[in-house]
């Protein structure tokens, strides 16, 4: 199943890909809740962030995604409709 949405092509509803050609932005998602549905760009093209968590990872990394989280907690709990949200998920 392949949507087409404002020139972009999605393997489906809330599934992120990555934009390497995008200028600024890393990724984009084509989220849908209930009715709703809205094309999210996120995430800084070319940042080095902390990924998934890894066993044996550095303390500054742990600071790193435990800032990111207090900062835009907020943002991320507004739910699938928020590029916080998308950040979170896939990027920290």
């Amino acid at each position: 199943m392949s949507i087409t949405y404002r020139g972009e092509t999605f393997s489906g509803y809330n599934k992120p890909k990555r934009t390497p050609k995008h200028p600024t932005k890393s990724h984009v998602v084509l989220a849908k809740e209930g009715d709703t549905i809205k094309m999210i760009r996120f995430g800084e093209q070319g940042a080095s962030t902390a990924g998934k968590p890894k066993s044996g990872e550095s303390d500054k990394m742990k600071a790193k995604r435990k800032s990111f989280k207090a900062r835009h907690g907020r943002n991320i709990a507004k739910g699938k409709l928020s590029a916080a949200y998308w950040a979170d998920k896939v990027k920290w």
